[in-house]
């Protein structure tokens, strides 16, 4: 178990059970970890205890199984990102070769007559 800071705390608060916000909070709450509450419930022996810490840690499992998603998704994204910089810089090359191509082309230079010369008649 441990307390919550001041801006967990916040973020946690419900809308319609508490004081609006704003308004002083006279003490900073507490929160099990999932360990915490498998211990917490090896502690309480009634039945309604039992299931109540039950529910919490398939909670726990839910949030920690939703977490590895979004951070495998994360990866991916990231992947693709990279993946995409990467295309985009060959794609640049890529261009400023085809404007050198088009620049020489509307720009040729003047090149040598290839063959054999034929004496000028005076």
């Amino acid at each position: 178990m441990f307390e919550l800071t001041k801006a967990e705390a916040e973020v946690s608060r419900s809308q319609n059970a508490t004081l609006k916000r704003g308004e002083n909070i006279k003490y900073l709450p507490y929160a099990f970890t999932e360990h915490g509450v498998l211990q917490l419930s090896n502690v309480l022996k009634s039945k309604k205890a039992i299931a109540v810490s039950l529910k919490i840690i398939d909670v726990f499992i839910q949030l920690r199984e939703i977490l590895n998603n979004h951070t495998e998704l994360r990866l991916e994204i990231e992947k693709i990102k990279r993946k995409l910089d990467y295309q985009g810089k060959n794609m640049e090359v890529v261009f400023k070769y085809l404007d050198e191509l088009i620049e020489k082309k509307n720009n040729p230079t003047p090149r040598k007559a290839v063959g054999y010369k034929i004496p000028k008649k005076k």
